[in-house]
């Protein structure tokens, strides 16, 4: 069990000790560490000393320090002993509809507990043993973030394609009584966990909203690579309709009783139903904000609060590139922006033939579905979200190569903010 230490931040601790990007951290004060958790607990004294490995050859640095003092190593893993991976067979699994040929971090399904902590990844509790439960509680391990999809056991099991899932209820009641708080999801899908089966899974984590921080319910994903897998569709905009108007019910219902909304939708539902997103109250200070829960709503919110400020740069007219559901979003916004500042931008909602047309968010598309849109313009402004930490979009293309490419400049946006500061 090893650590690869990729980074040293400048000035720090790790660098006056003369630790290398490229050493391997095999213990501290002799304990072996299988991840960044362990590895934070060792470092609470005010010295420790850390076992290593250099091109093969074992030596030991000692490092005095105050007991909350950053060392300042950075890790190619949060996980040292290897990412927990997935053994179900969800029907849904957009993992197992991934487009062959791609990178293979993009097939790892992972199902680990401590990525759920670090980073709020879900994971399903069904491929964790009874000291995995013990570590969580032991180390206060909160929160953690659970895929039920669906309460009733044998639905469950049934979209799981595992026979031992179906006792969901008596793992977050574990979890919650142990003082562990728990966000949940349920990925909808039509004709399995909507319906009736939605209100049983909603009913059953309303009775364990002591722990059960909140509940996000979102549309399934589907590609095109679906040969010799579940047949699934999308939801309908008049089944989303259903959805939005029956969640909205009960969500009045969870503030009048628990004083927060408790339940939350995708924005793809009120998208796919044609309706406005809720108001920021509704959303209870956006818990599941990553998951695609209000990130319409804070869009609108920051766009309408620069709206009116002053605008001092002024640009080239540029083409908005967005996913299609995005871009019926931005096309108001951006007409409005037309007409207050005397300019000609346009959005073009682009077509994800790369996954296949019926996945419509911005997030996954690629670098050359959004170039094939992006022919004889001038300047093209993208959403930073189709970009990894390393500059690349889904399809390996690189940013600097998608620039050249396009022949013209390009800006990549994170929020409303700095959109509109590249109008």
């Amino acid at each position: 069990m090893s650590a690869l230490i990729s980074g040293i931040k400048q000035h720090s601790l790790a660098e006056q000790a003369g630790i290398r990007p490229g050493d391997v951290l095999t213990g501290v004060n002799g304990v072996a560490v299988g991840d960044i958790i362990d590895l934070s607990f060792q470092l609470c004294d005010d010295s420790v000393e850390l076992q290593l490995l250099r091109q093969g050859q074992p030596r030991t640095v000692r490092i005095d320090k105050h007991p909350d003092e950053d060392l300042g190593l950075e890790f190619q893993s949060a996980v040292f002993d290897g990412v927990r991976t997935c053994f179900n067979r969800c029907i849904f699994c957009f993992v197992d509809q991934m487009i062959p040929g791609m990178r293979g971090t993009l097939y790892v399904k992972d199902d680990d507990y401590r990525l759920s902590f670090l980073y709020g990844n879900f994971i399903t509790l069904t491929n964790m043993g009874e000291e995995d439960f013990q570590r969580i509680v032991r180390m206060h391990l909160t929160p953690i973030y659970v895929s039920v999809h669906a309460t009733d056991a044998g639905v469950r099991c049934s979209m799981m394609q595992n026979k031992n899932a179906g006792d969901i209820l008596e793992k977050l009641r574990m979890l919650i009584d142990n003082g562990i708080e728990v966000h949940t999801q349920i990925v909808c899908c039509p004709g399995y966990n909507d319906g009736k089966v939605l209100e049983k899974t909603y009913q059953d984590l309303l009775q364990l909203a002591d722990g059960i921080a909140s509940v996000a319910v979102v549309p399934v994903g589907l590609t095109k690579n679906r040969e010799n897998l579940t047949k699934l569709r999308v939801f309908t905009g008049d089944e989303a309709r259903d959805i939005c108007r029956q969640v909205d019910e009960w969500q009045k219902d969870c503030r009048k009783k628990l004083g927060r909304s408790f339940i939350h939708l995708g924005d793809e539902f009120y998208l796919a139903a044609g309706l406005g997103v809720p108001l920021a109250e509704t959303y209870d200070g956006y818990p599941q904000l990553e998951n695609g829960i209000g990130l319409t709503r804070v869009f609108l919110d920051e766009w309408e609060e620069h709206f009116y400020k002053p605008i001092l740069d002024t640009h080239r007219d540029a083409v908005v590139l967005a996913g299609e559901s995005a871009a019926k979003v931005l096309q108001p916004l951006i007409a409005g922006f037309n007409k207050k500042y005397h300019t000609a931008h346009r959005v073009v909602g682009v077509k994800n033939c790369f996954f296949g047309g019926a996945v419509n968010v911005t997030g996954l598309l690629t670098g050359r579905d959004m170039l094939a849109e992006a022919k004889g313009v001038q300047r093209i402004i993208i959403p930073a979200v189709t970009l990894n930490k390393d500059n690349l979009f889904l399809d390996d293309m690189s940013f600097d190569d998608f620039c050249k490419k396009a022949g013209v400049t390009v800006d990549a946006v994170k929020d409303a903010k700095e959109l509109m500061g590249k109008l």
